[in-house]
């Protein structure tokens, strides 16, 4: 597993499952000329898209980033049509690190797109249950009632059964969410509820800007996809949340790469760290 250490935060990359992505989708209105040189694609124009939990434990608490694509609940035509190639392994990670399901604490959640939401339940015969039992999962308020109220666009990700079975755990925000230097930020851009992920430990800084910037090839702030609702408010929130993370020297971390996990900038764009995806 891969792991990036903060004085008191330990970052710890889980298996959530693999999504392979229509390339121009991922990148918008950029040429794909441009696109390729940074983030390859294969005989169908796909980029690869691992769907990847980040887990954070400090202070004796397990806080889990996103849920990933889940494991038993895409049909065989969505599972061509996202080209999933790897349903998730969550629970088989957690073990690994010496947890279960029902330690988890927290579950952060940017949004609630499927790619992002479909662990956070799980079938058990009769119906769709939760698998952090004991967790609180953080969203903002937007994202959580357009969640329950998709609208013509959004229902084809925003699901029931992915929400339905955690109703009675969920806590929302308005603007921002905080606890001991962790803080989720309403962002909107990519969704109209979508947040942002900063964290702030001693000296070091963590910036995950989720799907305004899913990976490291989405540097420049006009390359927004074309999944985005409401693009200039992802142009306007990279242009905010990457200033003030290269000044911080941030560490920015990702949830979609399939290349990095963790990438610094310096202010001249350049790539000075980088914690590469095993």
């Amino acid at each position: 597993m891969d792991i990036l250490p903060l004085p008191n935060i330990r970052f710890t990359w889980l298996d959530g499952g693999v999504t392979n992505l229509d390339g121009g989708a991922m990148f918008g209105v950029v040429p794909k000329p441009l696109w390729e040189k940074r983030y390859p694609c294969n005989e169908k124009n796909q980029i690869e898209c691992p769907t990847d939990p980040i887990l954070m434990q400090m202070d004796g608490k397990n806080i889990l980033v996103e849920s990933g694509i889940g494991k038993g609940k895409l049909t065989e035509k969505q599972k061509r049509n996202f080209g999933v190639t790897k349903e998730s392994r969550l629970e088989e990670s957690l073990q690994e690190n010496g947890l279960t399901t029902k330690d988890i604490d927290y579950v952060l959640m940017t949004h609630l797109h499927f790619d992002h939401a479909c662990g956070l339940t799980k079938y058990n015969g009769e119906n769709y249950i939760s698998v952090f039992p004991n967790a609180k999962i953080i969203v903002s308020a937007i994202e959580w009632n357009e969640m329950r109220n998709p609208n013509i666009r959004s229902k084809s990700t925003y699901w029931k059964e992915n929400w339905e079975g955690i109703a009675d755990q969920v806590e929302t925000f308005t603007n921002e969410w905080s606890w001991r230097g962790i803080k989720l930020i309403h962002t909107g851009g990519h969704s109209d509820g979508h947040s942002i992920l900063v964290v702030e430990d001693g000296e070091e800084t963590v910036v995950h800007m989720a799907d305004i910037m899913p990976t490291h090839a989405h540097q420049n702030v006009l390359w927004v996809m074309a999944y985005d609702d409401y693009p200039m408010n992802s142009i306007a929130a990279k242009q905010k949340w990457m200033q003030y993370g290269v000044e911080k020297k941030a560490w920015f971390t990702f949830y979609h790469d399939a290349y990095y996990r963790a990438v610094k900038w310096d202010l001249e764009g350049t790539l000075t760290a980088a914690l590469e995806r095993k």
